[in-house]
């Protein structure tokens, strides 16, 4: 009877185990795909993307440096970039050569890097990349990114430039915005986001509700352009607006409002140009850990991405980590451009405070120089000058604002032509 008895306990206990066993491994094949292998490094800095929940490291990898790198460096480069807590890649590029390279490099670490990828890249017969929205193109660009990474998925499936407002126009009630969504509810996507190098079309996609993500140019030099213009046309900077593009600030402070994350591309103003005076249209030489630092002030900005072709060239960008405050002040490097370029006008930096009746006179002259080059108050810039505590009609002319400029701006004067446009 006893030998039975054990014998029993002996099966059930068997059964016990090979249930638990069985219960495990079907949890383990039922997580979702996108499930997040990847553990934050105490070397990296990381950041929130947005509404996502996402956790990044704020120096990511762009893919513009593996075109000219085999596969075996492509894998050496995203080791060495995981390995030191670069868990976020843009993907734009529809070439075949380095998609494959890029899936190879990411082996069994798929789920360690959130990928930024493109719908709208197409590589054509030619052999040439292909901005589109036609939907066929789109699905089989698309596709073929999932395939040479050996995915199913994409983190942020990313709207591929929109630089023209009749761009974002003509999509709406498109085949290909409703591919977009299709691709997100079907989960190859898991987040949606657009790319952009204009500030007014990236406002008004921002407003749509449809986007968590912009890829967006943003550095000291592409602030100080009035949106639509082409910052690539050296006559671009010929007359550089006084301090940031308020639709570039506008939208800044709609994303940081709303909880849009923003990935930086251009952060070294395309090919480095802001590192040589010479090249730079600021005509000052700035570091890049002084330019990752000007971008990632920005509440709204999460990751800097970064072109690299080799696993070397990742700390020249990592250093920003380890970089003094006085490495990372791109303040003393600014304010020699602006002390030739800005001065007599209002940079919004503040140093004018404080004003003895409580004027915040930096936002009266932003708000004022919104006016002026809309050329009219529009409701939101009227709204907003009535928000404020107090208003430029309270402006005793005491000067004292005035022998703290470091531009010379003439703010009793300023003061005046806010009362002449906003009537108080």
């Amino acid at each position: 009877m006893n030998k039975k008895l054990t014998l029993f306990r002996t099966i059930m206990l068997f059964c016990m185990v090979s249930l638990f066993f069985s219960c495990s491994n079907k949890q383990g094949q039922e997580q979702p795909s996108d499930t997040a292998a990847f553990k934050e490094n105490p070397d990296m800095e990381y950041r929130t993307l947005g509404s996502t929940g996402l956790r990044v490291g704020v120096i990511g990898l762009g893919c513009g440096g593996f075109e000219e790198i085999d596969s075996a460096t492509s894998r050496e480069l995203v080791t060495y970039a995981l390995d030191h807590g670069m868990n976020y890649m843009d993907l734009y590029d529809p070439n075949p050569k380095v998609r494959s390279n890029i899936g190879y490099g990411l082996g069994d670490r798929r789920q360690e890097m959130i990928i930024q990828g493109h719908v709208g890249c197409f590589w054509n017969e030619e052999g040439k990349y292909e901005r589109t929205r036609d939907v066929e193109k789109c699905k089989i660009g698309f596709e073929d990114l999932l395939t040479r990474l050996h995915t199913d998925y994409i983190d942020i499936g990313m709207m591929h430039i929109f630089d023209k407002m009749e761009d974002w126009e003509a999509v709406q009630g498109s085949d290909y915005l409703q591919y977009v969504k299709d691709l997100k509810a079907q989960g190859k996507i898991k987040h949606i986001g657009v790319s952009s190098h204009n500030a007014e079309v990236a406002l008004a996609i921002a407003k749509s509700g449809l986007v968590e993500v912009i890829m967006f140019s943003l550095n000291p030099a592409f602030d100080r352009v009035q949106s639509g213009n082409n910052p690539w046309d050296p006559k671009t900077f010929d007359n550089m607006l006084p301090g940031i593009d308020p639709v570039r600030v506008e939208l800044y402070d709609y994303c940081a409002q709303h909880d849009i994350a923003i990935t930086v591309m251009k952060t070294f103003g395309g090919g480095d140009r802001l590192l040589d005076a010479e090249k730079s249209p600021l005509k000052v030489a700035l570091t890049r850990d002084q330019c990752s630092a000007y971008v990632l002030a920005k509440p709204c900005v999460k990751v800097v991405l970064c072109s690299i072709d080799s696993a070397s060239k990742v700390d020249e960008y990592l250093h920003y980590l380890k970089a003094t405050d006085e490495e990372k002040d791109y303040n003393a490097a600014l304010n020699k451009q602006t002390a030739l370029v800005d001065n007599g006008n209002c940079t919004y930096c503040t140093h004018c405070a404080p004003c003895p009746v409580g004027i915040d006179i930096a936002k009266v002259n932003q708000l004022l120089d919104k006016a002026q080059q809309a050329g009219k108050v529009t409701p939101e810039l009227a709204a907003e000058y009535k928000a404020l505590k107090h208003h430029a009609g309270e402006c005793v002319q005491c000067g004292q604002c005035e022998g703290r400029c470091p531009f010379n701006v003439a703010i009793r004067e300023k003061m005046k032509e806010a009362v002449k446009v906003f009537g108080y």
